[in-house]
């Protein structure tokens, strides 16, 4: 397998320690997988999706990642992957969604 252009980790709460699962899990992110899964394909792009373990910024849920890129988004929706993938094919970060 070739190395995907990106990699897009999706918060999805999972916790080792059997704490309660955080607020990405209840505002679906797991949804947000298939989502993206799709538009993906749709758009031609390199990537590959995968469900993440808690990434600690609860606050901000649901989060997500991308790597190499290493850009940190928030608050993410549905219409927020469609500009986060917008902005990536355009080789930019979404800003309206990063977290700093």
């Amino acid at each position: 397998m070739d190395k995907p252009d990106y990699h897009i980790f999706v918060c999805n709460s999972f916790r080792m320690s059997g704490e309660p699962q955080g607020i990405c899990n209840k505002k679906n992110s797991a949804g947000l997988l298939q989502y993206i899964e799709e538009e993906i394909l749709d758009r031609g792009l390199d990537a590959m999706v995968s469900a993440t373990g808690c990434l600690k910024v609860c606050d901000r849920g649901p989060a997500m990642v991308v790597y190499p890129q290493n850009y940190w988004y928030g608050n993410v929706t549905e219409a927020a992957v469609d500009d986060i993938l917008d902005a990536l094919e355009n080789g930019e970060p979404c800003e309206e969604y990063l977290i700093t």
